[in-house]
């Protein structure tokens, strides 16, 4: 017990705002990633946010936001684009046991933390991928192959589209967590989604405990295929969203 006692905010946070009661188990596989990652961090300095509290809510809580637009898609197999220390990828295998998982992460040392904490907490069904996203999203073991995709703070939300929607299934669904910028991104990916085969689904606002700033979830739907030349070459994306007219 004494190991669970100091995640009590967040079992008690993730019942309340979420409705998942998170087992003796899974907290104590939350309590271990916590502690690893202070660990690395203060050594390669993996994540900016360094103390405990901070990791259980904006880690690991937001991390479990994703769940709320999961319930009528359950994820059999997911991809985390950007996962940095893992997140939200980690915290919502915890949750999804069955789930496959793959984490993608073009940071040699952040990619090392994710197959050291996979494992230290002897995570099945996890597959760590050190490369970026546009080269990814290319492979024939990638392409199209996910129920969902998803990524925290990566990139503007027209350039995210054209990382996440080319590796999801059509009939699966793409999730963008962003901050109070949320709704604006999304009017501004319409193009975007439409030349990459997606459909903007719902845009969910999420208040973290002591959070002031709000966050948001983008969903979209995969409605057809992406055509081939998407994702475009390493970088192309960011320097030329597909927002643009001009970019093709």
């Amino acid at each position: 017990m004494g190991i669970i006692k100091p995640m009590e905010m967040l079992q008690q946070a993730a019942s309340s705002l979420l409705g998942i009661r998170l087992s003796s188990g899974q907290l104590d596989a939350l309590h271990r990633y916590e502690q690893e990652l202070l660990t690395w961090n203060a050594r390669f300095n993996l994540t900016a946010i360094r103390d405990s509290e901070g990791i259980r809510v904006k880690h690991f809580l937001d991390s479990l936001t994703c769940s709320l637009v999961m319930r009528d898609l359950a994820p059999t197999r997911l991809i985390d684009i950007g996962t940095g220390a893992g997140f939200p990828g980690i915290p919502l295998k915890i949750i999804y046991p069955a789930m496959r998982l793959t984490l993608v992460e073009s940071v040699g040392k952040k990619a090392a933390f994710c197959r050291h904490i996979v494992r230290e907490l002897r995570l099945d069904g996890v597959d760590v991928v050190h490369g970026r996203a546009e080269e990814v999203g290319q492979l024939p073991a990638h392409r199209e192959k996910y129920d969902w995709a998803v990524a925290r703070a990566v990139a503007s939300l027209p350039v995210l589209a054209e990382y996440l929607l080319p590796l999801v299934r059509v009939g699966g669904r793409a999730l963008a967590q962003k901050g109070e910028s949320g709704p604006a991104e999304a009017q501004d990916s319409g193009r975007a989604l439409q030349l990459l085969g997606g459909r903007l689904n719902q845009l969910v606002k999420v208040q973290l405990p002591g959070v002031v700033e709000d966050r948001f979830l983008v969903v979209m739907d995969k409605i057809a295929a992406t055509p081939g030349q998407y994702p475009r070459r390493p970088g192309t994306p960011s320097k030329n969203p597909l927002i643009k007219s001009g970019a093709v």
